[in-house]
């Protein structure tokens, strides 16, 4: 169970503990901020409520440690990420059981993103030797003019403390791939969980801790972000920021001063479906891509934009899917579960009435209790409808019947988003054409949108976020390049 065994020392009893220094401390705000359950509506879990003073001191400790953590060897480092790795998934389940009742994420689905979560740790270990292990040799006489007198020696080197921000939808995975990253390339790590995922966040933490790794190179922190969130992102200690969430990253990056971003600010995400496609393909994309976890997701099917000629079949399988969805509690593995919060839940049926007011034509009748809502397909929904652009994070997907390819591909760039997007065809070259045409940091071609495998390249457009994720991407933007030049008395031509 949660804060029992292995985890009793992050727990007191009433409150979860934040982590700082290699201990498992109180807060001395004497304050806690609650975390409620999706389903129950009720107080689930406390964490601490940590003061600006707390901040501070974590990030000098995260100084000191990032110092003697640069100087540790590669395969050092590699080697606690590894047994990290291990421990994280060997407690899946008390973390999935945190998931469950944090976020409400079924329970096969919260144990997957555990063991995912481990299997990020050890490839980005392993990854991280090959990359950071290899530098660049250049000679000064391959640029005109020059004799080869100055050897130039290029490397990598770590930018110092990592600030990571994850959200709730994926309070392990997400904080993971922030966290290996940063400690491979030689940095310090401080976590600001979010409120929902935090205790998952906090017991992850624990499985860094059980590792070894040294004291004040990782660091979690909870909190209101009222209280210490622009603290955090303003502070001077921090040498990066990587966030993963909604609109408040665009107000971090304005903030946040000369230091590097890795910013993945959401999407809406189109599906184009094309005349020749294979429907049976569609359907089930649409409902894999639109409806797992409630539509919780940055890489859901937001948005579908159908050729009128196929809309009505197409239309016709996709709600025979939708009637087959199980509706229910976290607990009993449902398709559809709560989602995260009441004001999430408000938003979400704002965006239902507009539609409703302006006349999409609704497939399912609505039905919410709680936060709860039934999964919910609007067709024939115009432009003119909030759903057609915003975001939900639910499980309510808006189609769109379209008379040409080239108006998809409009719809798809009208939007301040450009997250992920998907195109449907049996022909390879239109496929091509309008995956180069929609402007979205990632096309699926005959797949719903999808984060991964982890070392695939993530990244949005606009406002969809900064920078690109992936292992490899993520390593790269956690370093800087510094260069040694070797300059020689006279020209020589016995290396390079």
């Amino acid at each position: 169970m949660a804060g029992t065994g292995v985890f009793a020392e992050i727990f007191d009893g009433e409150v979860y503990k934040y982590y700082s220094e290699g201990e498992w401390k109180k807060s001395s705000s004497g304050k806690s901020v609650g975390i409620i359950n999706p389903t129950t509506r009720k107080t689930q879990y406390k964490v601490q409520a940590c003061t600006q003073q707390e901040v501070n001191k974590v990030m000098e400790t995260a100084k000191t440690a990032q110092k003697a953590w640069a100087k540790t060897p590669l395969w050092k480092r590699a080697g606690l990420l590894h047994k990290a790795a291990a421990i994280l998934k060997e407690h899946k389940a008390p973390i999935a059981e945190c998931l469950v009742k944090e976020i409400a994420k079924p329970a096969k689905d919260a144990v997957t993103e555990v063991v995912r979560s481990g299997d990020f740790v050890s490839y980005c270990a392993e990854e991280g030797v090959r990359l950071l292990g290899q530098g660049t040799f250049l000679t000064s006489d391959s640029f005109p003019g020059n004799e080869r007198s100055k050897y130039c020696l290029v490397s990598k080197i770590p930018l110092g403390v990592i600030l990571a921000i994850p959200p709730f939808n994926y309070p392990v995975n997400l904080a993971v791939s922030k966290i290996a990253p940063a400690l491979i390339a030689g940095n310090s790590l401080v976590l600001k969980p979010p409120t929902q995922g935090a205790v998952a966040a906090l017991h992850m933490v624990h499985c860094f801790h059980l590792a070894g790794f040294p004291k004040g190179l990782i660091s979690c922190i909870t909190g209101k972000g009222s209280e210490i969130g622009d603290f955090l992102t303003m502070h001077p200690g921090v040498n990066c920021i990587s966030f993963t969430g909604g609109d408040t990253g665009i107000a971090i990056s304005k903030k946040a001063g000369m230091i590097p971003l890795q910013m993945e600010l959401g999407g809406k995400d189109a599906c184009i479906v094309l005349e020749d496609a294979d429907l049976d393909l569609v359907a089930s994309n649409i409902i894999k891509g639109g409806f797992s976890y409630s539509g919780q997701r940055c890489t859901a099917v937001k948005v579908v934009l159908v050729m009128e000629s196929v809309a009505d079949t197409l239309v016709e399988k996709v709600n025979s899917k939708v009637a087959k969805l199980k509706v229910g509690p976290p607990e009993d593995d449902c398709d559809i579960t709560p989602v995260v919060s009441e004001s999430s839940a408000n938003f979400i049926e704002g965006l239902v009435m507009d539609a409703k007011q302006k006349g999409a034509t609704f497939c399912q009748e609505y039905k919410r209790e709680g936060n709860l809502i039934w999964p919910v397909l609007l067709d024939n929904v115009r432009p003119d409808m909030r759903i057609a652009w915003e975001e939900p994070f639910g499980p309510v997907l808006p189609v769109i019947r379209i008379n040409s390819v080239e108006e998809g591909i409009h719809h798809c760039n009208a939007s301040n988003f450009g997250l992920q997007g998907c195109v449907f065809t049996r022909d390879i070259n239109k496929a091509m054409l309008i995956s180069d045409a929609m402007e979205s940091g990632t096309i699926q071609i005959n797949s719903a949108p999808a984060r991964g495998p982890d070392h695939f390249p993530f990244q949005g457009l606009r406002d969809s976020g900064i920078g690109s994720q992936g292992i490899t991407n993520s390593i790269n933007m956690m370093t800087k390049i510094k260069s040694i030049v070797i300059n020689l008395p006279t020209p020589s031509y016995s290396m390079g």
